[in-house]
């Protein structure tokens, strides 16, 4: 015989066995589709997983206002009006360069370009095609 009782905040229901071979009939209510990166009301879902935790980081203000300014923007080509958020959101991130994956120094990366550069120049020559020539 299957009977319920209640403790609390809680129900519990205990079932005969003829009860368990019977299809259940409970039913859940439809999971409403989670938001992407757009909400359905046309802002921006800060939260999205898709943003990978930007818009909350050290840098998440300026985040925000440099994806804002290209979503919203209307100019040719888009974003073109932003340079000045993407600059300050690429300022922040250089202040951050093991959170934000760039470990060099702004400038370090010419200066070792440069340096490879001359090094090159002044080793000698591989005269290897000189010499088989001669032979």
């Amino acid at each position: 015989m299957s009977y319920c009782k209640e403790e609390g905040k809680d129900k519990i229901v205990f079932l005969t066995p003829e009860d368990l071979q019977k299809p259940s009939t409970v039913t859940f209510p439809a999971e409403d589709e989670p938001p992407g990166l757009m909400l359905p009301n046309g802002e921006i879902n800060w939260e999205c997983p898709c943003l990978g935790g930007m818009a909350t980081g050290p840098c998440g203000v300026e985040f925000r206002e440099a994806f804002s300014c290209f979503h919203y923007s209307t100019t040719e080509p888009k974003g073109s009006d932003c340079f000045d958020s993407f600059k300050a959101m690429q300022d922040c991130m250089s202040n951050y360069p093991t959170l934000y994956g760039n470990d060099e120094k702004p400038g370090e990366e010419e200066e070792e370009e440069a340096t490879k550069n001359e090094s090159d120049e002044s080793a000698p020559k591989d005269s290897s095609s000189e010499v088989k020539s001669k032979t």
